[in-house]
């Protein structure tokens, strides 16, 4: 179907992308923690995986795209101490965890909707699959996998001989850089947990066999990808960042729980920064995307259309770092307006004006797909169609519009719009006065069309229904006027 390859982070190298089920794709990409209002860094992770989506889309797969929703389990230290993110930020806030879960979620998905990400086809929550974790819980139990402490189940990292192979440490370094507590109930500092007990001042908790508690951050997504995507899967994604020690995690639970590869190709995107410096809510030098869309923010000077965002975002590679500057948008946002000009130009087109000359479409689209067949490479297809709608807007100038000139649109249709997500907005030059006028001389013709009937009742009614409306029609040898009074 393809020559899609894909950067694998497990092997290291990219692959040739062979789904599991011919003509379907599986892929699962971490979601957002939602205590907080999506940033840049959000931006970037699920703008990349979003064209991976699309693309996969346009080659011809049937995809189901899930997305989780985390609302409970991820404490603040990233791994297994600290408080839950989301009762921390109720604490300050002073609302209830799902209130702020709530808030969140609805942020993201107004600000995803913004930068023209489209919905994943699942968007499960952590809250909403306590039972599925509980029994991978069991599983991992089972299988001789985890252990039970007084208070708390851990996963027993010495039981995976192949922990460690997506980030490449050995425990010997996890031990050394561990920020885990040793004098902790774990039997290793590099055990993590399955299930924690909650303590009195704890709010969520839920029933379990071993007593009230609450599910880890790892387990989630390990339960909830394999809820909706089977046990085996094609593709997991999220952030670099989370590499380890979620992933890692992830891969260990997954495959200790049901004895088989959990996701055959583990994409990572690279992360935004700010003079060199990672963006991010917990570094306290993250720009929220509903900043960047009003303005509304010390480190800038103008408010920036998501459209620019978006754009500014795929002129790098998706595991290329972008470092964000009020510049480097300015740049975005002119070969953005210079793009979707050009695309305008095209679009606009009529047929009819089509000469002989036929342009080498094919050539252009394969060179397109070669660069997103490349490991998504946005940034290189962006240069190539800048240079080939350059050439094709200076034939249209010329006069030589190209034979094909419908073909060409309906594959940037498919192209820009479908895979890049791009396509100029719709741009509304009919007036409010235009339209009235437009709908009273529509009118107008309905009256003279009755009156052509001897439809004496309607068009009396038309006629005095507009005078009530300060709308005075006059009746001429040159036809029928209308005056609008008070206008």
């Amino acid at each position: 179907m393809n020559n899609l390859h894909i950067y694998n982070t497990l092997s290291r190298s990219k692959e040739k992308f062979e789904p599991i089920n011919e003509g379907f794709v599986g892929i699962y990409v971490c979601g957002p923690t939602v205590y907080g209002d999506p940033h840049l860094g959000h931006a970037k992770s699920y703008v990349s995986f979003d064209v991976v989506v699309r693309y996969l889309r346009y080659l011809g797969y049937k995809v189901r795209y899930v997305q989780n929703i985390t609302d409970v389990g991820h404490l603040t230290d990233d791994a297994d101490q600290g408080e839950d993110k989301l009762e921390k930020q109720a604490a300050i806030e002073k609302l209830e965890p799902m209130e702020i879960a709530e808030k969140y979620t609805y942020n993201y998905f107004r600000d995803m909707d913004k930068l023209g990400v489209q919905r994943p086809d699942i968007s499960p929550r952590a809250t909403g699959h306590i039972i599925e974790q509980i029994k991978m819980v069991e599983k991992l139990l089972e299988n001789g996998h985890a252990y039970e402490t007084e208070d708390n189940v851990y996963f027993d990292v010495s039981s995976d001989e192949s922990y460690g192979k997506l980030s490449g440490r050995d425990i010997e370094d996890q031990e050394s850089g561990s920020r885990i507590d040793t004098a902790s109930d774990k039997k290793a500092p590099e055990d993590f947990a399955l299930w924690k007990k909650a303590g009195d001042g704890h709010i969520m908790k839920w029933p379990s066999p071993w007593g009230e508690g609450y599910p880890g951050w790892h387990v989630e997504c390990s339960a909830m990808s394999t809820k909706y995507l089977g046990e085996h899967f094609d593709i997991h994604g999220g952030g670099m960042d989370n590499q380890f020690p979620h992933h890692e995690c992830e891969i260990a639970q997954s495959e200790g729980a049901f004895d088989q590869p959990f996701a055959n190709y583990w994409m990572h995107n690279n992360m935004v920064t700010l003079e060199g410096q990672k963006m991010g809510k917990s570094l306290g030098n993250a720009i929220s995307l509903d900043q960047f869309f009003s303005g509304d923010h010390e480190l800038l000077t103008r408010a920036w259309d998501p459209q620019i965002i978006r754009f500014f975002l795929l002129q790098s590679h998706y595991r290329s770092t972008t470092d964000f500057s009020e510049d480097a948008l300015s740049g975005a946002e002119n070969g953005l307006q210079s793009l979707q000009d050009m695309v305008k130009t095209i679009d606009r087109i009529d047929p009819d004006e089509a000469g002989n000359e036929t342009y080498e479409l094919e050539k252009l689209r394969t060179t397109l797909e070669s660069k997103l067949n490349d490991d998504f490479n946005t940034a290189q297809a962006i240069a190539i169609l800048f240079e080939e709608l350059k050439a094709i807007r200076k034939k249209i100038s010329e006069g030589d519009v190209p034979a094909n000139i419908s073909e060409i649109n309906e594959f940037l249709h498919n192209f820009v719009d479908g895979v890049l997500g791009l396509w100029p907005k719709q741009e509304h030059t009919t007036s409010q006065n235009d339209k009235t006028e437009q709908l009273i001389e529509l009118l107008i013709d309905f009256r003279n069309e009755a009156r052509h009937n001897k439809n004496f009742e309607l068009s009396d009614a038309i006629r005095d229904r507009l005078q009530e409306m300060d709308i005075k029609l006059m009746d001429g040898p040159e036809g029928t006027e209308y005056k609008i009074d008070n206008a």
